[in-house]
């Protein structure tokens, strides 16, 4: 075989932290503009059903198998490379949906399935990117700044997620259902983005061979990545929460567009405040702690919301409950990463990333659907009990958030898993 790169100097290695810092703002708010939240208030827009915008909450997460075969390039092909292809592939995927307010005038179905195609590719796009990225990011970080690398690192999409979902709050306030100036707005933030990624340094893990996909998947045996990716099934159980408190938010209880922005701002302020302090936090207490405190919030918070009064349904109450759910988790989030990336061996990071972003992605992908469809059923069978049937549904995944503990209980990590050949 033939012998790993050596790590990046550290001029390289700050380059490289400067441009990751300087694009994941752009980057990643494009990709939540076309993936998240703004995607489920459009296709409510529509008058989508439930499986149809869990079905579109599933795609950035379901895709994730396609890093999969995309792993057997980076024995060949540049990292960066990969990054750029698939980068140019989401900006054209996306521009359909800059004339989104021209769906309007579809048939109801074509409307919709035009929207879903759009937002599919551009999900597929993503999640190809993704397959580099963080394995990028390893080759730049300085040993025990993990948690405050990252935490520097998602306050800046933060802050720039908030100032546009403040101005999208302004806009569907004055234009009910006007996406498609928020979709070009998101649209010109990816399209900057190109810039600051193609110059990004990178360890090469070229070696000429092709990377197998076996080899990732062996990775699982280790009892120590095996439960990481059990506790990190609670990125599932997230996505599926924040998908369906919207669609409740919207439908059962009915609020505005804007208002559900509101809500929406405050998820975001909460990551915004709290993140850096998060990093600090876990690379001083370890991840475990962190994973242990936050699940156990959250699935107190799923909780509350299950059971709170139906006058405590408006924007005065929820927002509070958004802001306090974003806290817990910003820091589940960098305790997750921060587990990872110690599990993850500098030299050849892709085969576990990618396997954790795979494992954790398709169960946060089948999750969403899955909650669509049994709403789907159960909701036409209670008409009137809207509300009844999501506060249900919210305790259950109070339930299966706290069951989120039970893998961490004696989990340390001592370094990453070594590589095993399948025969």
């Amino acid at each position: 075989m033939t012998a790993p790169a050596p790590p990046l100097d550290a001029r390289e290695r700050r380059r490289g932290r400067i441009l990751a810092v300087a694009s994941h703002p752009t980057g990643f708010v494009f990709r939540r503009v076309f993936t998240e939240n703004l995607p489920t208030l459009a296709l409510i827009s529509l008058g989508a059903s439930e499986f149809q915008v869990g079905l579109q909450g599933a795609f950035v997460f379901g895709f994730v198998a396609l890093q999969l075969p995309t792993l057997r390039l980076v024995g060949h092909v540049s990292k960066r490379a990969i990054l750029m292809g698939a980068h140019v592939f989401t900006l054209l995927a996306a521009l359909p949906l800059l004339f989104f307010d021209r769906f309007a005038v579809l048939p109801r179905d074509s409307a919709i399935a035009l929207a879903q195609l759009s937002f599919g590719l551009v999900a597929a796009g993503a999640c190809i990117g993704e397959t580099v990225w963080f394995p990028l990011l390893r080759g730049y970080i300085e040993p025990g700044q993990t948690g405050r690398f990252f935490g520097v690192l998602r306050s800046g999409w933060h802050l720039t997620l908030l100032l546009f979902y403040v101005g999208s709050q302004w806009w569907l306030t004055r234009h009910p259902g006007a996406f498609a100036p928020l979709f070009a707005v998101g649209w010109g933030l990816g399209f900057t983005r190109t810039f600051l990624i193609a110059n990004l340094p990178e360890r090469s893990e070229r070696t000429g061979e092709r990377v197998r996909v076996r080899e990732a998947l062996a990775l699982a045996r280790d009892p120590r990545l095996a439960r990481y990716l059990a506790i990190s099934l609670g990125n599932a159980l997230r996505v599926t929460a924040l998908i369906f408190t919207i669609v409740m938010l919207r439908r059962a209880v009915g609020m505005s567009e804007g208002e559900v922005v509101k809500n929406t701002i405050a998820l975001i302020a909460g990551g915004l405040i709290s993140l850096y302090a998060w990093g600090r936090v876990v690379d001083r207490m370890g991840a475990i702690p962190v994973l242990q405190a936050t699940a156990a919030g959250m699935a107190l918070s799923l909780l509350l919301l299950a059971l709170a009064p139906e006058s405590a349904l408006v924007v005065s109450w929820t927002a509070p409950w958004f802001f306090v759910m974003s806290l817990l988790l910003s820091g589940f989030g960098v305790a997750d990463t921060h587990l990872l990336f110690e599990l993850t061996p500098p030299e050849q990071p892709a085969r576990t990333l990618v396997l954790g972003a795979v494992s954790t992605g398709l169960a946060s992908g089948i999750a969403p659907l899955l909650a669509g469809a049994v709403l789907d059923m159960v909701l036409p069978a209670n008409p009137g009990s809207e509300l009844r049937v999501y506060r249900v549904f919210f305790a259950i995944l109070a339930l299966l958030m706290a069951a989120v503990l039970l893998p961490t209980r004696g989990l340390v990590s001592s370094g990453p898993p070594q590589t095993r050949r399948p025969s």
